[in-house]
């Protein structure tokens, strides 16, 4: 079975175990409800990247603020040219999978789940500590708990549902954040400017070079939740997409840049550092009073929650496109009656109380994996731009990115790493303590057959002594190895040479675990094939014995309709069908082909 968004399942033997979306249950967000559940993470910077620019770029924080929104605004066109021309889940991921191979589309997408991971565990913890500041007797790690639960709750209810509940939220933050800088404004009119003059003559460590960029690579923190709406782009209504990315970058652009100036002129410097956990609730409380204070911390508190549903939501999209192209267990793909993924939301609440069991609370370790793997995800992002340029020039998109924000963007990002690692140097050894595992068990995913062979050689070796032991083993890894390589692999050619031919063999030999491949070709009626074709699908078929070669001549019309009845023919999933780059006067979008890869 299968849908036009390519949710299928491969294997033919787990079809009971798993419920796949028709395109009539599938929910279109709209451009507020999208722009809500990814602002919710990416606006929630405000409360916390004001204070940790200003400790490390003093009077120049909000122009090192003004960087990271220039640099944001150069991501967006990068960002909308690989969605546009590629509008699946996975972001980065599914960048990087079109353009080179599963092994380092997986790194993008091990990076992006810790990122998720991390991301969630914090905005929880942090929304509960504002909301114990209020409520002394509130227990902040089983309400940390709570919260991570409830929002697992409502994501297996489903988007649609999940999307009113951001809405409340975003809506609620930006009055907020409003209400303060309009409180702010006045106090710096009736009150003057003698603080901002005072924070002006403090002089900055290491010179304005350096603070500015020390300040500009703590303030990128500010702009994760910038690629979230990437991994759930398949739920929103077509065009949205670089909607969510402009209004992303109008929120950032305009309040972080503009609390941070406001706190320079109402705060001194030296008290900044003392509230640097809360510095917004403490500028309402001297620029409007107690009652200000409050509804910072309540409106820290929601929004807060709303980048936890953030993490959930862009999650769910990531590893659904991960599992449908087996790097994780199919298991995860089981859907309920409201065809929701809630095994997978169950997984990754799982980990993430694992996190914080772990680290008994203490999250100031997970900010290293925060931080490291966000910016290391913008820049995989990057360059999957540049390998859609070079490798699938062909494929039709609505936006393009030009080089010069390609080679501004980038390298822009990775000040930003290099300046967090010189800044916090013990971040690198706990990511990496996160990373490792993560990439072992993708890793083993992604070569089990080559594992299942070692093992098998090894029962082999014992079986000469045990035999009797081994045997049942033996058999087993057999049966294994064969189930995985009994997935047939289709090609749709149209006239291709020879050359063209032998590069999709290289492909799948190098990328799939296969012993069989069909090669298609759609003809017109009364069509006839090149003489050349047949005999050069003969000479590959014996220049790769490994792999059973099929050559399949078909009448009809290539389109989405006749690749649903193949694949209901054959058994076999779009996204385990290749064609090569289509050019300008291709009639559909590769969305709408249910999941069929490029590989040329």
């Amino acid at each position: 079975m299968t849908n036009q968004k390519g949710q299928i399942v491969a294997p033919a033997k787990a079809k009971k175990s798993v419920n796949i979306k028709s395109p009539a249950d599938a929910v279109s967000l709209g451009e507020l409800g999208a722009t809500a559940i990814c602002g919710n993470d990416i606006s929630s910077s405000c409360l916390y990247v004001s204070a940790l620019s200003i400790v490390y770029a003093g009077r120049y924080a909000w122009i090192a603020l003004l960087m990271v929104a220039g640099v944001l605004f150069l991501f967006r066109k990068i960002y909308a040219e690989v969605v546009g021309a590629l509008p699946l889940n996975g972001g980065a991921y599914n960048a990087l999978l079109n353009t080179t191979s599963k092994s380092i589309a997986s790194l993008a997408a091990t990076l992006t789940l810790l990122s998720y991971m991390a991301t969630a565990v914090i905005s929880a913890s942090e929304a509960m500590h504002y909301t114990h500041a209020l409520w002394a007797g509130l227990p902040v790690i089983p309400a940390t708990v709570a919260l991570l639960a409830f929002f697992m709750g409502l994501t297996i209810i489903g988007i649609g549902e999940s999307s009113k509940v951001a809405i409340v939220i975003f809506i609620t933050h930006l009055v907020s954040l409003t209400i303060l800088v309009l409180a702010g404004s006045l106090y710096l009119i009736t009150h003057g400017l003698d603080v901002l003059q005072f924070n002006g003559r403090i002089p900055t460590e290491g010179g304005v070079v350096m603070a500015l960029i020390f300040g500009f690579s703590a303030a990128m923190l500010g702009i994760s939740g910038f690629e979230s709406s990437a991994n759930f782009v398949e739920e929103q209504k077509p065009g949205v997409f670089p909607k969510t990315l402009r209004n992303m970058w109008l929120v950032v652009s305009i309040f972080n840049p503009l609390t941070a100036f406001l706190a320079l002129a109402i705060i001194p410097i030296p008290e900044i550092s003392q509230h640097q956990e809360a510095l917004l609730s403490h500028m309402g409380n001297i620029s409007g009073g107690n009652w200000l204070r409050w509804v910072i911390s309540v409106d820290a508190a929601l929004v807060l929650s709303g980048a936890v549903l953030t993490s959930f939501v862009g999650v769910g999209g990531l590893i659904q496109r991960m599992t449908l192209d087996r790097i994780l267990p199919q298991f995860l793909l089981r859907l309920n009656k409201r065809n929701s993924p809630y095994r997978i939301m169950i997984t990754f609440f799982i980990l993430c109380i694992s996190i914080l069991v772990i680290t008994r609370g203490e999250l100031a370790a997970l900010a290293g994996v925060y931080t490291i793997s966000f910016l290391l995800v913008m820049v995989l992002f990057g360059v999957g731009n540049i390998l859609l340029k070079v490798k699938r020039s062909r494929l039709p998109r609505p936006e393009r990115a030009g080089v010069l924000s390609l080679v501004i963007a980038i390298p822009a990002v990775i000040v930003a790493l290099v300046g967090n690692a010189i800044m916090n140097p013990h971040y690198l050894a706990v990511f990496l303590e996160y990373l490792i595992p993560g990439i072992l068990f993708v890793g083993v995913m992604l070569y089990r057959t080559t594992l299942l062979k070692g093992a098998l050689y090894l029962f082999k070796y014992i079986s000469d002594k045990l035999f009797r032991f081994v045997s049942a083993g033996n058999a087993l890894l057999i049966k294994a190895i064969s189930d995985i390589n009994d997935q047939e692999f289709v090609f749709f050619t149209k006239d291709d040479n020879v050359s063209i031919l032998n590069t999709v063999m290289i492909y799948v030999t190098e990328n799939e675990q296969t012993r069989k491949l069909k090669i298609v070709t759609i003809l017109p009626p009364g069509g006839t094939v090149t003489p050349f074709l047949e005999r050069d699908i003969e000479v590959l078929d014996r220049a790769y014995p490994e792999i059973k070669i099929e050559f399949v001549k078909l009448e009809g019309t290539f389109g989405p309709n006749l690749i649903e009845e193949l694949s209901i023919k054959w058994k076999i999933a779009p996204n385990f069908m290749f064609i090569g780059s289509p050019g300008d006067k291709f009639p559909y979008k590769l969305a709408d082909l249910g999941g069929v890869r490029l590989i040329i």
